[in-house]
């Protein structure tokens, strides 16, 4: 066909409402195909039935009505100079009818969920002409013109109504099908972001807030993901460049990657990284996998194919292969067709055709090597997180299994052992039961209650107590609820009953500070009493009906705690009528703690450089969790596997992958690393403390050069992680930064080396430490704490730049320089919630388990520093009160005031101690 056939006019003439409206029939070339080319290559195996389309100039980004009979795209096609919108029945291809002005450039087309409307953006409103193309002589750029506006009209384009009005660029919407809400990109707020907006323009809300480039998304069929391209700044350069360019209307697209988040762009996730330029991404039909454009796999950047991958950034699949251009790949409503835009079979140079191919569920092949890291960093979750483990609480058979399971993985990739006796396991011993023995008895006014009217607390001492009995309200204290219990009550010698629970009217922290049995005793104790009486025995107005009484808890290993005197719950009937007065109690209390062995799984990476240096790298993640639930728990009540796939699943397969990169590279190594799993830290650190204290495999800890811990990292999102214990070595700062950049994370750095994990025992000891934590999430410590919730890309990159830090930290010529941080001062307006000492508990205790808090470490310049307590101190009284546990200290510095004078008592080296302190301020965590 000749170029002035091809320029040949059809006008169309329809009837609306009385009235003539001309569109446009736009002829097309005839078919015709490049020699040698090919609808479809043997190795596209999802692809059946091949079919073109178009056959014209340039045809792309064509998208599925709702009913999925038809197709509406943009073509330039001649005479028009740029894009025009047009619309299609996909059986029949020959006429083509255009649905937009045929003025200006149009862009990114959508039929409406009704099938009464379409969507597209158009820059007509500014001039009939195209719009001028950007300057490339600095570089490849694309326009983002302020002209474009987001139009809709009827189905034959007549009718086009405004939806937005604003001097930015607003463009490449798409549709919600479940509402109608639009999904469009706009620098609307001086920067190219996504945002959403009612079906007629209405409730604009903006979705993403990083600088750089988000556009081009689309929604999941369910409308609760959305999935986009983006190209964002990593550097503060880049952001002020892109910056500019925006200015002249222009941005440069650079490393395109995938994300996904949930509908209103929370839990943000990058999918790829892929470092090429990947771009149109599309749901699967049941959301969980992307279908996307790529060149990914080119060295010179230039050959675009159709890929897919989960949305966990696991499966890399490959899905086309024929030369040149495949993308804007889009599912039929029904999930059996694809449409895809294509340079297969061209009549010409730079002509893309529309092509729809019947969607085939085919074996894929294995995962490519860019994402066989998440599938293996996806496949240790999903075994440590499922229900057979049970939850990995101490002494279940899930946790055993477990540390077969990370044994197993360890000799696999090659590591020696490095536990005791020449195996991966390093032993401690843990408290995983307690029960009532034989000789426990209670007798009210003389008479033995039965067994099913009472049960000793997890928090009752062993022992004897016998006197008269006189009630204390619910045993509260509390200036703040000016409600004082032992108010006019003599507690001095006697059993004192108080009602279980908490009174109406207070808040959920107050809920379980008061309620707590620890602090019901503790207060007990400071009244003189000599043992504790419990009964759901609750006060209620006379015209209030009285709840039923909560069943009687059992004994728990989560509750243990010596409260220094016999605790006691009796039934309702049974205790009621203690509250009466006039009656005695005797109580013989036999409290028997039940014990296993508890296993950290360590392995070593020999150094493999010529230039071997002393000392050693350790890389440690916690693998236990909660078990059923528990104290803990974050869902009280429920009995249910807690699952814990980012607490800490997450974190040990992150290990897992740390150690089998540094094994690959262990030639590099200069000092050995070791690779530990830590069991028993949901319980206080108990593995980690036990290592430190008694290092495997003949380790000094002054051996040790650093410490990185993984401690959920599960849910990295919009790349953001934190990386905490910065300022325990004066050279952190400078490694971090570089590596973060490296695995393109955006990292917060800060924090001392302690915090509520496995470092905390490192740093207390004089090591270096690093934590890596992707933040806090509403399923912590929940039964729905699933795997399907992990972000399997982001763990595999985090265990990449763990790898990176690990070699640096390794290589070094010289040690890293230990630095202990002083106590952060108050800021801001903080309100105080009590006194501090700037002391570190070490929550194992004692190894011979004398009453009293061990200290892990003290604070630089912190008042515990300044009046001479040191790590290893058993703090036994503080301020005139003793203290037996973690809970009498921490009731203790909450009845204190900031800057009041007190003497504490400490036994060090067999010694008793006398130390003065003044108190400093805490502060509430925000």
């Amino acid at each position: 066909m000749t170029l002035a056939q091809r320029k040949l006019v059809v006008l169309a003439i329809f009837v609306a409402c009385g009235e003539l409206s001309g569109r446009l029939l736009l002829a097309e070339p005839a078919p015709s195909a490049t020699p040698g080319a090919t609808l479809h290559d043997a190795r596209e195996v999802h692809l059946g039935h091949v079919r073109q389309l178009t056959h014209g100039i340039e045809n792309a980004e064509a998208y599925w009505s709702a009913d999925g009979k038809q197709l509406i795209f943009q073509s330039m096609r001649p005479p028009l100079e740029c894009d025009q919108i047009f619309k299609v029945t996909v059986g029949h291809p020959e006429h083509q009818i255009m649905v937009s002005t045929g003025k200006g450039r149009t862009t990114c087309s959508y039929f409406f969920p009704d099938g009464k409307h379409i969507l597209y953006a158009s820059t007509h409103l500014s001039g009939a002409a195209c719009p001028t193309p950007p300057d490339r002589s600095h570089g490849y750029v694309w326009p983002v013109y302020n002209s474009y506006e987001i139009f809709t009209a009827n189905p034959d384009g007549s009718n086009p109504r405004r939806l937005t009005d604003n001097s930015a660029y607003d463009a490449e919407a798409t549709i919600c099908p479940r509402d109608g809400s639009i999904l469009f990109t706009s620098d609307r707020d001086g920067d190219l972001e996504l945002y959403r907006m009612d079906h007629d323009g209405k409730n604009v809300k903006r979705l993403t807030h990083t600088p750089g480039y988000d556009g081009g998304g689309f929604f999941s069929a369910d409308c609760s993901k959305i999935v986009w391209r983006a190209a964002r700044a990593k550097t503060p350069e880049e952001a002020a460049e892109a910056k500019q360019l925006l200015t002249d209307e222009k941005i440069r697209p650079g490393q395109l990657e995938i994300y996904v988040a949930n509908a209103d762009g929370s839990d943000a996730r990058q999918v790829t990284y892929l470092g090429g330029a990947s771009f149109a991404p599309y749901f699967f039909p049941d959301g969980k996998r992307i279908i996307f454009s790529s060149n990914y796999g080119d060295p010179q950047g230039r050959e675009f194919d159709l890929w897919a991958i989960d949305i966990d950034g696991t499966h890399l699949e490959r899905i086309t292969y024929t030369a040149g251009f495949d993308g804007f790949p889009m599912f039929s409503p029904d999930g059996r067709r694809l449409v895809f835009g294509s340079n297969r079979n061209q009549a010409g140079p730079h002509q893309t055709d529309i092509y729809v191919a019947d969607w085939l569920d085919a074996a894929p092949p294995s995962g490519a090597p860019e994402t066989a890291s998440a599938e293996r960093f996806i496949e240790d979750v999903r075994y440590l997180a499922d229900d057979r483990r049970e939850g990995r609480g101490l002494g279940s058979k899930g946790i055993e299994q477990a540390s077969t399971y990370l044994e197993d993985r360890l000799r696999t990739l090659g590591l020696e052992p490095a536990g005791d006796q020449g195996t991966f396991r390093n032993a401690f011993r843990a408290v995983t039961g307690v029960a009532s023995g034989p000789a426990t008895r209670v007798l009210l006014a003389g008479k033995s209650l039965a067994a099913s009217d009472f049960v000793i607390s997890s928090a009752s001492a062993s022992g004897r107590a016998s006197g008269s009995v006189i009630a204390a309200g619910y045993g509260v204290t509390a200036l703040e609820l000016k409600r004082d219990d032992y108010a006019g009550v003599d507690a001095k010698g006697k059993i004192v009953v108080v009602r279980r629970f908490t009174p109406d009217g207070l808040d959920e922290d107050q809920e379980r500070r008061y309620g707590d049995l620890h602090y019901k005793a503790w207060n007990a104790r400071e009244h003189g009493a000599v043992a504790l009486l419990v009964v759901d025995n609750p006060e209620v107005a006379a015209d209030k009906k009285v709840p039923d009484e909560a069943p009687l808890p059992g004994l728990r290993v989560d509750t243990l705690g010596d409260g220094g005197l016999p605790i006691v719950l009796v039934s309702r009937a049974a205790g009621t009528p203690l509250f009466a007065g006039g009656t005695t109690a005797e109580l013989e209390i036999d409290l028997q703690q039940q014990s296993t062995t508890a296993w950290n799984i360590v392995g070593r990476i020999p150094a493999g450089a010529a230039d071997k240096l002393p000392g050693v790298v350790v890389l440690g993640a916690h693998y236990d969790h909660l078990g059923m639930g528990g104290e803990t728990s974050l869902a009280p009540g429920i009995e249910a596997v807690h699952h814990g796939a980012d607490d800490n699943a997450s974190g040990t397969a992150a290990l897992m992958e740390a150690a089998r990169a540094l094994m690959a590279r262990r030639g590099e190594l200069r000092r050995d690393v070791i690779i530990a799993a830590f069991s028993g830290e949901e319980e206080g650190l108990l593995g980690s403390t036990a290592f430190t204290r008694h290092p495997p495999a003949g380790l000094q800890m002054t051996d040790l050069v650093a410490m990185l811990n993984l401690d959920m990292v599960g849910r990295l999102r919009e790349n953001r992680l934190s990386v905490l214990g910065v300022d325990s070595a004066t050279e952190w700062r400078d490694l971090v930064g570089p590596a973060c950049a490296r695995a393109g994370l955006e990292c917060t750095q800060g924090g001392d080396g302690y915090g509520p994990s496995d470092q905390t025992a490192f740093y207390a000891d004089g090591v270096p430490v690093l934590f890596f934590f992707t933040g806090a999430h509403g399923d912590y410590h929940k039964p729905s704490d699933t795997a399907d919730k992990i972000n399997s890309a982001g763990g595999a990159r985090i265990a990449a730049l763990v790898t990176d830090l690990a070699l640096a930290a390794d290589r070094r010529d010289t040690r890293l320089a230990y630095h202990a941080v002083q106590a952060p001062p108050p800021s801001g307006d903080v309100r105080s919630f009590g006194a501090s000492l700037g002391t570190v508990p070490d929550y194992v205790g004692p190894e011979d388990g004398r009453p009293g808090v061990l200290l892990a470490g003290v604070r630089p310049d912190g008042p515990a520093d300044k009046a001479g307590m040191r790590r290893g101190d058993l703090l036994v009284e503080i301020a005139g009160r003793p203290i037996r546990t973690i809970y009498d200290f921490m009731y203790v510095l909450r009845g204190v005031k900031p800057g009041q004078a007190a003497t504490a008592v400490v036994e060090r080296d067999g010694r008793t101690v006398e130390l003065p302190v003044l108190f400093g301020t805490a502060r509430r965590p925000q």
